[in-house]
């Protein structure tokens, strides 16, 4: 079974793929010269890390075993391991693309396979 990994993404940025087929990062992945993504264990604190208080963000799933020897897990966090795509997502690597919908108290709502 494919592993997946996930990329929180701001719909405007988005965007890119539907135009392009290829989704070449966020101003963040740009300046550190890779795509970040996370685990599914991962998500949630990435998302309040990174995106708290964002709206208009997407959960992107993505087959880690369709994304080749460009995918390395590399320590970052506190030196827990995480994904990071040294190279354009391609559409064909998507799984699913689901709006990240928010409580009225501003938790992110995840599907269940985010722990």
């Amino acid at each position: 079974m494919t592993q997946m990994v996930y990329k929180i993404a701001r719909a405007s940025k988005w965007e890119e793929i539907a135009k392009t087929g290829r989704f070449t990062g966020s101003p963040d992945d740009h300046r550190d010269g890779y795509i970040h993504l996370s685990a599914a264990s991962q998500v949630r604190t990435t998302c309040d890390k990174r995106f708290a208080g964002e709206n208009n963000l997407l959960l992107v799933a993505v087959e880690s075993d369709r994304l080749g020897p460009a995918l390395k897990w590399e320590a970052s966090r506190g030196g827990e391991q995480f994904p990071h795509l040294y190279a354009a997502l391609a559409s064909g690597c998507v799984r699913s693309v689901i709006p990240i919908v928010r409580e009225a108290d501003g938790r992110p709502i995840f599907p269940p396979e985010i722990p």
